[in-house]
């Protein structure tokens, strides 16, 4: 299993890298509410509510110079969220994405992203994320942040993943996966492949790591993540427990009950917020897993990617 400190003498670091979009809710031509979000961004934020005092939480993306971009940074911070990770690009400009919702609370995505400025983070020569890695102890990243980078910065990211663990730096790579950002799903392996390898903790959706390699059963998805070269592993399958573990040992935890989902966004990155702000605590994987149930059960109860700070007080850390 990875190695977590057990009682942290001092604030945790980890940084989360990837984009945050505009965000639309609403019908086409109807009524639209306006906020932000993206997938890493959303464990970020939800990981500095958790987290409190105890975890230093940081954000590595691009942005433009212009007032929606600044407009991001303010709402980031006001969250808790580091943003000395941040590039600012001028010019560019943040993605925008549209969620439309059908009655069961289940999403459907509209975005304009294919210009976003988060996509050429790895441009410069070096990063402020790469710069300051060696001061981190942890690293937060999705098969999303892979995919919308060229291939030269995912060969970064790859390199940076493996010098962080080589020094013991947890590692966690989420699996979320979106075949509309892969060239072909031959693609998308090959590069996820070497994440998991890189990586010291998976956290894995079990229905995508299922469309990844083309599965027939959601079983085989299951089988096939607890096969994976990586420490440690949570395993989420919906509504059915959560399997967590590592090396021939494995855990069944309980899920919430919702007896209404309302939106089912970011249901997956708050879990992910719930687990490793547990985990880096020095929290056990089973008990992590459970506090990670939780927040994402409350999460689907409320509308859009970042649910209101009062509708979760209860789990915030007060540390």
């Amino acid at each position: 299993m990875t190695t977590f400190s057990s009682a942290p003498a001092r604030p945790v670091s980890i940084a989360a890298l990837g984009e945050c979009m505009l965000e639309l809710q609403g019908q086409a031509f109807g009524q639209l509410r306006q906020t932000f979000g993206g997938d890493t961004l959303n464990t970020a934020v939800y990981l500095s509510r958790c987290g409190g005092t105890q975890l230093r939480v940081h954000y590595a993306t691009a942005l433009g110079d212009d007032a929606l971009s600044a407009g991001l940074l303010e709402r980031w911070a006001a969250e808790g969220v580091q943003t000395g990770l941040v590039q600012r690009l001028p010019g560019r400009l943040p993605g925008l994405y549209l969620i439309e919702l059908d009655e069961g609370g289940e999403r459907r995505f509209h975005y304009w992203r294919g210009q976003a400025a988060a996509r050429s983070y790895f441009d410069a020569a070096a990063t402020a994320l790469e710069e300051q890695a060696d001061a981190l102890d942890a690293l937060y990243l999705s098969g999303i942040s892979l995919a919308i980078l060229p291939p030269a910065g995912r060969e970064r990211v790859l390199a940076l993943m493996a010098r962080m663990r080589a020094r013991g730096a947890v590692v966690a790579f989420d699996n979320n996966f979106r075949p509309r950002l892969w060239e072909s799903p031959a693609d998308a392996r090959y590069w996820y492949g070497r994440a998991f390898a890189a990586a010291s903790v998976a956290l894995i959706t079990a229905d995508d790591h299922q469309a990844l390699h083309s599965l027939p059963h959601l079983a085989s998805a299951v089988s096939a993540a607890q096969a994976l070269p990586v420490d440690e592993v949570a395993i989420k399958r919906g509504a059915l427990p959560t399997i967590v573990g590592g090396d021939g040992a494995w855990q069944e935890v309980a899920t919430e009950a919702v007896a209404r989902v309302v939106d089912t966004t970011a249901a997956g990155d708050s879990f992910a917020a719930g687990y490793l702000s547990q985990r880096l605590a020095g929290v056990a994987p089973a008990a992590a897993a459970a506090f990670g149930n939780r927040l994402a059960a409350r999460v689907i109860q409320h509308p859009g990617a970042l649910i209101p700070r009062e509708a979760m007080q209860d789990l915030m850390s007060r540390g």
